[in-house]
């Protein structure tokens, strides 16, 4: 982790959103590093409930074992399938054997979506940790950087994703569960020719765990550092912004 960037970032974040909530990351490491290794949770869990700890400033570390939710397990890279029968747990069900969730249509139509939802290669035998980024110490390795941000919050990490771009979606907001909104989709991203932040938690199973103003925000690091180092010469220096900043004071 080049620790420049670290307090940079802290200084510019404060400059121009103010004293408002810092992002967290994640990185897949073979090694726990100055983190809390997670045991498996009993009965119903929900990763994004459990980064409520993170977002406070408590180190987390998952392995396979760590993880009891199938979407999870799938979505960070830990098993190839989520449950038997997904497909029609997404979708409508199984009369008098099992409630369907009802995001998708039709089980067809769940399977079709799957086709297209290649692996996390790096979880094998890797622990994946997740911290907020002023708890970053020199031998960590962000991959993704994740805010969870109000309006106007996200008005700004979106413009500022936009920034050095020539055409509109440098930003996209895919259809999945929360934690494939700020881990498998970024992730995937960041060895994109040209990768892309992703807006999340639509998820409405995921929305409990997160407070009702917030979305959420995930950018390659590769992406993030660049926005880093725009910020002086960005909208974030105008009045425009300066009216948005005076807000987002007022009401943190």
């Amino acid at each position: 982790m080049d620790l420049q960037l670290k307090e940079t970032f802290l200084t510019q974040w404060e400059k121009y959103f103010g004293a408002v909530e810092l992002p967290i990351v994640f990185y897949y490491h073979k090694e726990i590093r100055n983190a809390i290794h997670v045991a498996p949770q009993k009965g119903r869990s929900c990763i994004i409930c459990e980064l409520a700890q993170v977002r406070n400033g408590v180190s987390l570390a998952y392995d396979a074992q760590s993880i009891v939710c199938g979407g999870a397990k799938r979505f960070l890279g830990y098993a190839e399938k989520i449950r038997p029968n997904f497909e029609y747990f997404l979708s409508c069900g199984i009369p008098g054997k099992m409630e369907g969730e009802r995001y998708i249509r039709t089980p067809e139509m769940v399977s079709e979506i799957q086709k297209h939802q290649p692996m996390i290669q790096d979880a094998k035998d890797n622990y994946i940790i997740f911290k907020r980024w002023d708890k970053l110490e020199d031998f960590d390795e962000p991959a993704v950087v994740i805010f969870f941000a109000t309006p106007d919050l996200l008005s700004g990490l979106f413009t500022l994703a936009n920034f050095d771009q020539t055409e509109p979606n440098s930003t996209f907001t895919p259809f999945g569960s929360g934690c494939s909104t700020i881990v498998y989709y970024p992730y995937l991203e960041k060895d994109a020719e040209r990768p892309r932040a992703v807006i999340g938690m639509f998820d409405p199973s995921a929305r409990p765990c997160v407070p009702k103003d917030r979305l959420s925000f995930a950018v390659p690091m590769v992406k993030f550092k660049k926005m880093v180092d725009y910020m002086d010469e960005s909208f974030l220096i105008t009045d425009a912004w300066e009216k948005v900043s005076t807000r987002i004071a007022k009401t943190n």
